[in-house]
């Protein structure tokens, strides 16, 4: 989480072309949308924080609720006229609807939309405009828009430092609708290329495939304060460097040595100083795989006292989804750091003091704290990863990540970087506090509800967003980011295999349950492949995977039922693509798809 160390994509926008003939509008979904009312509520509290504004967005827009969307933002306009976003996400979603509405009333109907949209850039700032460019990039021709499409678009690209990260790939892809409507048949291909693919209507920065795993975007070396640099892009996990008298010191090491080379090659650049020591954060995959790249004479390697332990879970445990780290990933790591830390210690290297703590939370027992008290800097590897662990491991410890904050407040630090981009951007020091204040309600909620028997979707359906965030807007997303995850944790460790509904207590196969849920589509195998397309259709594509892998369970090599899947499958990408990278992977694992890179910026 998914989801980007600066790159983290905000939203997905999809606007189609508007087509002459009326649409109906789209069935309400079946499933409930637990992130999108909490979005909803979050964004009608004062000051929202324009990354909740575009996530909620991104909800409306991927699970087809435009219409919900559209009347959502007409309310949040009348309320708060001032507020130049929601009256661009008003327009945008305008626009979206234009297929809905009649003939006769459509061109009318998208003028008042780009209206809005005007009026929204000349309020607002770059993030207005952007959205503007992109609405404007997929209008007909009719309406003679693509030449002011081609000025924002191009104007955000020229000023992208300026900009959240994770943007650039949607401003390419607009910008080659926009070239063509124009004729400009060449600016357009090198746009095409340059957003990475035409084919999948992916607006992120995210990459990924079987052979590299997963990047959260193009490689990147980011000059931070106090002598550090982050190599991003180059490996699922940042490296950071530290500068120091006659030498450097890395933060961690990536996961492959191949990567870890590349991310040090990127530093070359900047210093040919020594590596003289490695610091490791803990022991998983994406940050210890590359060390070989950096060990050698003179090179002090140091780890946390439970680094040998955490790294026997991690090799008895080894990821299932070889889209997380790519193919040339070690099945089974073995290493000895030469120092390793059990309790709080600070080392003098290259004459720069580094604070050393252990920590026990949340993501691994084996966390190690670094702290630069000269720079106000606190590399806090995973320990803020929203899944308290990987999800497919058993470990983590949310009580871990509440000493954790506890530990690092007590530090004061200004800047916190994280092991992967979207931590960086979203678990900033001066949210911690708020933060835990709010986890500790929805902690303390689901401890009592699995001791009162209430099974985990019923918990999770409570949906809780304590009113304190109200006054933290700058902690509501982490807080979502972290909610069902903390839920689902404390389920898995606190709760047995037989569940309180009766789930677990006998198991049925998958091609068992198919062969049930035949007998209700009396055998037809068009039954599955329908159920499942208009599901989908709604929005609910968690279902229509099921439907369908029952289906095919069912009815092997059905094409009409793959499809589906296969539509449900890109339903999750594109859904998840904004936060929660993870499932990002997963979902593309499955469908065997990749997502191509974005070319870094030159």
């Amino acid at each position: 989480m998914t989801l980007v160390i600066r790159r983290v994509p905000w939203f997905l926008l999809l606007i189609p072309a508007l087509v002459s003939c009326a649409r109906p509008p789209v069935p309400p979904p079946l499933s409930r949308d637990r992130p999108l009312e909490s979005l909803e509520q979050a964004t009608r509290w004062p000051n929202p924080d324009p990354r909740v504004v575009m996530t909620l967005a991104n909800e409306f827009l991927t699970t087809h609720r435009e219409r919900s969307g559209y009347v959502y933002f007409e309310e949040r306009v009348q309320g708060e006229p001032h507020r130049p976003l929601f009256l661009a996400l008003d327009g945008l979603l305008q626009a979206r609807l234009a297929p809905e509405v009649a003939l006769l009333h459509r061109v009318d109907w998208v003028n008042a939309a780009a209206s809005k949209l005007d009026r929204a850039t000349a309020a607002g700032g770059g993030l207005e405009r952007y959205l503007r460019g992109l609405v404007f990039a997929e209008l007909p021709s009719r309406f003679g828009r693509a030449g002011a499409a081609t000025v924002d678009l191009e104007w955000m690209l020229a000023h992208a430092e300026q900009f959240p990260p994770g943007l650039r790939r949607g401003a390419w892809r607009g910008l080659a609708h926009a070239y063509a409507a124009l004729g400009r048949t060449n600016d357009a291909a090198h746009a095409r290329a340059m957003a990475g693919s035409d084919e999948q209507p992916f607006l992120s920065d995210f990459s990924v495939n079987g052979r590299d795993g997963f990047r959260f975007g193009p490689p990147s070396l980011l000059a931070l304060p106090g002598g550090v640099y982050v190599a991003t892009g180059y490996d699922f996990a940042d490296i950071a460097f530290v500068t120091v008298e006659h030498g450097i010191v890395a933060i961690d090491a990536g996961t492959t040595e191949e990567n870890a080379a590349r991310a040090l090659a990127a530093l070359r650049t900047k210093t040919t100083a020594p590596l003289v020591a490695v610091i490791v954060t803990h022991s998983h995959w994406d940050h210890v795989g590359g060390l070989g790249a950096f060990t050698g004479p003179g090179v002090e390697v140091i780890a946390q006292a439970s680094f040998s332990d955490e790294l026997h879970i991690v090799n008895a445990e080894p990821a299932p989804f070889r889209y997380f780290f790519g193919e040339r990933v070690k099945k089974d790591f073995t290493f000895a750091p030469t120092h390793v830390v059990a309790a709080p210690e600070t080392r003098v290297i290259g004459g720069r003091r580094f604070g050393l703590y252990p920590a026990h939370g949340g993501e691994t027992s084996d966390a190690l704290l670094v702290h630069l008290p000269d720079a106000g800097v606190v590399f806090v590897g995973d320990a803020f990863m929203p899944y308290f662990g990987a999800p497919f491991v058993a470990e983590g410890s949310v009580d871990g990540l509440f000493d954790t904050i506890a530990q690092i407040r007590a530090l004061a630090p200004t800047l916190l970087v994280h092991g992967h981009p979207p931590l960086t951007l979203n678990f900033t020091a001066d949210a911690l506090e708020p933060l835990a204040t709010a986890l500790a309600v929805v902690r303390d909620h689901a401890v009592a509800g699995a001791h009162d028997g209430k099974v985990l979707a019923d918990v999770l359906d409570e949906n809780l967003l304590p009113a304190t965030l109200a006054d933290h807007p700058n902690a509501v997303l982490p807080f979502l980011l972290l909610r069902d995850h903390l839920i689902q944790r404390l389920y898995q460790q606190r709760t047995g295999y037989w569940k309180s509904d009766g789930e677990g207590i006998d198991v049925l196969s998958r091609s068992e349950w198919s062969r049930a849920v035949d007998l209700l589509a009396h055998g037809e195998a068009t039954a599955f492949a329908e159920t499942a397309r208009g599901l989908t259709d709604r929005g609910d594509f968690v279902m229509a995977l099921r439907i369908a892998e029952l289906g095919l369970a069912a009815h092997p090599d059905t094409a009409s039922i793959a499809t589906e899947r296969r539509r449900a499958l890109e339903g999750l990408r594109l859904k998840n693509q904004m936060s929660d990278p993870f499932k990002v992977i997963v979902y593309s694992d499955m469908a065997g798809e990749s997502i191509l890179p974005v070319p870094a910026a030159r």
